[in-house]
């Protein structure tokens, strides 16, 4: 058994697909297929069912893919220990940040990271969390940005930050004569969300009670994906939605009027770093904490006594 067989069977499960496994691993088809082959032989078991397509691993197969990554992680950890020793920061940073914080929260650090660090190149892919999730399982990603608790077996998590919710509501909405938004206030009518699958459309669901009522007075049923659009629909036509706080602060004057904050304590949502518990590349990843960090808005720096938002 060698660390090549290991990586030829974790591309295969990850691609799910023999010729692409092959291309990523930079060898020949035949070539892994064969080391494939005298691995299954050496162990007495089958690692791919392949009469179906894709090809998936079978029961036995998926138990070794798991020990495989395991012992991947385990052997790209060595360089990394030595790059750590001579305080040598370069390689690649893979990183995965949700929809909801990435146009608000990457300006603020990336370009200071990437300055700082010249040798690094970062690689980000906007994806939801359940992706977040599977990819630093798979060890596709080095590190997620993303919302939590998760208390997901096998990931550590590092809060960053505790981010407000702010209510943005039509000219024309009960909640835009508010100065100031309690729980209360939310059970109304006109709630505009995001798509499921997003957590923080949870956190507004969950905030407000049920989605029942969304667009309940309105003729128009309208879910997206983008905060930008529901802003949008928001100034055109009427009803509510909640935005996370970094969301609000370039908008102009005409907009910021329409937000409007939480009575305290506020409902916040936990922004943090998740990677796996056996994670490479450390030192960079910390570097990555100080420099978002550092960089963000003073006032989400600063600890108050809020309420953190259940996923």
């Amino acid at each position: 058994m060698t660390l090549s067989q290991l990586e030829y069977i974790v591309a295969v499960d990850t691609h799910r697909h023999f010729a692409t496994a092959a291309d990523h691993c930079h060898v020949t088809q035949p070539t892994l297929s064969m080391q494939i082959q005298k691995l299954e032989d050496e162990l007495g078991v089958l690692l791919f069912d392949r009469s179906k397509q894709p090809v998936v691993p079978t029961e036995t197969g998926q138990l070794i893919l798991n020990q495989a990554r395991d012992v991947l992680r385990t052997a790209r950890r060595i360089p990394e220990i030595v790059k750590e020793s001579k305080e040598d920061f370069s390689g690649e940073l893979r990183l995965g940040i949700i929809p909801t914080l990435a146009p608000y929260l990457l300006p603020y650090f990336i370009g200071q990271f990437i300055d700082h660090y010249p040798a690094v190149t970062v690689h980000i892919q906007e994806m939801m969390t359940e992706q977040v999730l599977e990819r630093l399982k798979n060890g596709l990603i080095d590190v997620g940005i993303v919302v939590t608790p998760l208390d997901e077996n096998g990931l550590l998590e590092i809060p960053l930050f505790y981010e407000p919710f702010v209510v943005y509501a039509a000219d024309s909405h009960p909640l835009f004569q508010k100065t100031a938004i309690s729980a209360m206030d939310l059970k109304t009518d006109g709630l505009w969300l995001l798509t499921e699958g997003h957590c923080f459309r949870n956190q507004v669901v969950s905030l407000c009670g049920n989605d029942k009522r969304l667009n309940g007075s309105q003729p128009l049923r309208y879910e997206t994906g983008s905060l930008e659009t529901l802003i949008k629909l928001i100034d055109k036509q009427d009803g509510f939605t909640l935005l996370p706080y970094l969301a609000t602060l370039d908008m102009d004057a005409i907009r910021k009027a329409r937000t409007r904050p939480f009575e305290a304590p506020q409902p916040v949502r936990e922004v943090s770093l998740v990677m796996h518990r056996s994670f490479l590349k450390r030192k960079l990843i910390d570097a990555l904490k100080q420099e978002i960090v550092t960089h963000l808005p003073a006032e989400l720096t600063t600890k108050k006594k809020n309420t953190i938002v259940s996923l």
